[in-house]
């Protein structure tokens, strides 16, 4: 059974629940193509040098069935990166691209734990679920002429305290 989750009130310290490290597990669906696949791997949220944001490394194994291609399976490295800044509200960060361009903003109070980035021609939108002080969820729904797809992702912290 889960801990209860923390209260995600406008006083919750977003940056100081993500610091550390987490196991990260992802379905992928490509609803145009059928495709579907999984991501298995580690996230690791780091204190940046000016004490406010965090970076987000992620690394691991993604894992497809028969792509839209060349119709072949497909298992291989993936990793990204991400920049989360603090906002005026510490239950909430702004995620940018490692080039400092804005992504979208995370929080897990319900009346903000949703949000969406326009990635031309499609849109993808986020939804954040905050279950325990040691596990969380999100997913991205991305829609437009150009991807049809679902990500759903569940994170566990590695070192959880206690």
């Amino acid at each position: 059974m889960n801990p209860p989750a923390p209260d995600a009130g406008p006083d919750f310290d977003l940056r100081a629940y993500l610091l550390g490290a987490w196991s990260v597990d992802r379905t992928l669906l490509d609803r145009a193509t059928g495709t579907r696949g999984t991501f298995t791997g580690v996230v690791r949220f780091t204190a940046v040098d000016d004490g406010g944001g965090l970076s987000f490394h992620e690394e691991g194994t993604v894992r497809l069935t028969a792509t839209a291609m060349d119709g072949e399976p497909f298992t291989g490295p993936a990793s990204r990166n991400y920049l989360f800044n603090r906002t005026e509200s510490p239950d909430a960060m702004d995620v940018a691209f490692p080039d400092g361009r804005p992504f979208h903003r995370m929080s897990f109070r319900p009346d903000a734990s949703q949000d969406q980035h326009w990635c031309e021609p499609d849109t993808y939108r986020v939804t954040y679920t905050l279950h325990g002080p040691d596990h969380f969820s999100y997913a991205w729904d991305v829609r437009g002429p150009g991807k049809d797809q679902l990500l759903e992702s569940v994170l566990r912290r590695l070192d959880p305290a206690g």
